[in-house]
């Protein structure tokens, strides 16, 4: 999962490092191990900032300052392919043809037989195991066909229908051209989240400056209005001269990801022209009707209505008002530990529950507790949630998920892992709960899910459901794919614990997260000298040497 950003000022003597770094630290939720920016300058030259951290580590004033230009791309990352490695943080850069710069979010299922044509066909190296570098490189492969000294729209929009031919799976993208302008697409199933939006140019003059980004929330920020998404299957083009648009793809079923709306997403986003915070709205009241069901059938009640904070506060709100039960805060959230549910290894996670969330005694003393969250993935939260709950004295305990059992991986950018790890993972209700030490499990049913998103946007006739069903939309995942992408993520997990994983998340002195981010600004800083030059040109290989290392 990641998120990605695209800036063109109308004014080129303005330079969009500043803005796209506070985009970015917007879309910090999305990917939490490593961001980077690329800027394009004066002659059509690349300037570069890329590492391992959180947004607020990587950059500061002074790369910040040597990031020149009036349009850039940015992206925030956590790997579901490739690794931690400092090398694949994005953007990605091609210098031929023409030089490109691409910042991809979703996953792409045909790798091995891209990887053969690459190899034997296109002639082109891949240096990362990162399929967002695979991605450019079928791009970049499809315009030199074109043969020509320079190109246009015409040809970009050919080379974007030819890859959507080409590849499977999930991207989103935003790519920079040198020298040209701004280029955006979305896979013809609309997966993963992608938008648009503009505004009157900075400084003045009759133009506009246009954004892209994964979350409409960016925009908001930004003072960008007229916010619009990317079509399934369409690429933008956007140059200070305008906007040129169209769908270079075949029809297919629009299906975007609804874990968007369960988890991800920010709920200030609207995402396909829903908005995430009226959806989860609409997930409590549907959960309500569920629990209200099952608290019948097995003869019990609940004192207290209590979230797991923060994504689930909205849902256990509505819950709670539905069923006239009164709602508490009863977890205290410390704010400096990042998502759990994206860190490698158990033993981390386990840990980092205990760090993230503190249980008032208050609340759960000698009282029958509904924990509401946002979904149950590998238990591990869950149980140590439960467990704190019982530590302070609840009576019982009782866990309520927005979303229903989840027991497929997902394959189109989400790193949930293996399915032996899923808790769900062919267990029953009761198994589940007994898994995690609650007294009992609700979860939400899945037409009820879906009615709860699809009721704000009509149009949108499916969603990707594939981690509920095992059901995905673009076809193409079997046994064996399955079985390959779970041994590589392991093999991912296994790698980042040992290149440092659990010292770098956790710090030797029994720090957090933040540990992290001061090694990441430390190697950001340290790169900033040659990746914040020109990416192109005469120093271009001290660029390149800083930032991508050789397998």
């Amino acid at each position: 999962m990641c998120g990605i950003l695209g800036l063109l000022l109308h004014d080129p003597t303005i330079d969009a490092a500043p803005e796209i770094c506070e985009g970015l630290a917007l879309l910090q939720h999305r990917g939490q191990d490593a961001c980077g920016i690329v800027t394009c300058g004066h002659k059509g030259r690349f300037y570069q900032c890329k590492a391992n951290g959180m947004v607020r580590d990587v950059f500061d004033a002074s790369s910040i300052s040597k990031l020149v230009g009036g349009m850039g791309v940015g992206h925030v990352r956590y790997p579901t392919a490739g690794s931690s490695n400092h090398a694949e943080a994005q953007p990605f850069y091609v210098n031929s043809p023409y030089g490109i710069v691409m910042a991809h979010n979703g996953n792409l299922i045909n790798t091995s037989s891209l990887l053969q044509f690459m190899d034997a066909v296109a002639h082109r190296h891949i240096n990362t195991n990162s399929d967002s570098e695979l991605l450019l490189n079928i791009f970049a492969d499809n315009l030199q066909k074109t043969g020509k000294f320079r190109i246009n729209e015409e040809d970009i929009f050919t080379a974007i229908g030819g890859l959507m031919e080409q590849v499977k799976g999930a991207y989103a993208c935003v790519a920079m051209l040198a020298g040209f302008g701004i280029i955006a697409f979305r896979d013809p199933n609309g997966i993963r989240p992608l938008g648009m939006g503009s505004r009157k140019a900075l400084g003045g003059g009759p133009g506009k400056d246009w954004l892209f980004a994964s979350e409409s929330v960016v925009a908001d920020a930004s003072s960008f209005t007229d916010w619009e998404d990317v079509k399934p299957g369409e690429a933008i083009i956007i140059t200070r001269s305008g906007v040129s648009r169209r769908q270079v793809s075949q029809p297919a079923t629009f299906a975007p990801d609804i874990f968007e709306y369960v988890y991800f997403a920010r709920p200030d986003s609207v995402l396909d022209g829903i908005s995430v915070y009226r959806s989860r709205m609409a997930m409590g009241d549907a959960l309500a009707d569920e629990v209200e069901r099952v608290l019948r059938e097995r003869n019990l009640t609940v004192d207290v209505v209590i979230p797991v904070p923060d994504t689930s506060r909205v849902a256990a709100l509505n819950l709670a008002q539905k069923l006239g039960l009164p709602y508490r805060e009863g977890f205290i959230k410390n704010r400096y530990v990042g998502r759990t549910f994206i860190m490698p290894g158990q033993q981390m996670r386990r840990k980092n529950v205990r760090r993230k969330l503190n249980a008032m005694a208050l609340e759960f003393a000698d009282k029958n507790v509904l924990i509401v969250d946002d979904s149950i993935v590998r238990g591990t939260t869950s149980k140590e949630i439960v467990q704190m709950a019982k530590d302070v004295g609840a009576k019982k305990v009782i866990v309520a998920s927005c979303a229903p059992p989840i027991r497929h991986v997902n394959v189109y950018g989400i790193d949930m892992p293996s399915r032996t790890e899923l808790v769900a993972h062919e267990r029953t209700t009761d198994e589940i709960a007994s898994a995690i030490g609650a007294d009992l499990v609700i979860f939400q049913t899945l037409p009820d899910l879906i009615s709860s998103v699809r009721q704000f946007n009509p149009a949108i006739e499916a969603f990707d459901c594939s981690v509920f069903t095992g059901e995905y939309v673009t076809g193409g995942v079997d046994e064996a794919y399955l079985a390959s992408l779970e041994q590589l993520r392991a093999d991912n997990v296994k790698q980042r614990l040992e290149l440092g994983g659990l010292d770098t998340m956790e710090g030797k002195g029994g720090g957090a997260v933040k540990d992290k981010g001061a090694e990441g600004a430390q190697e950001s800083r340290e790169i900033a000298v040659g990746c914040s030059g020109p990416m192109n040109g005469a120093d271009s290989t001290v660029g390149l040497h800083n930032t991508h290392s050789l397998r």
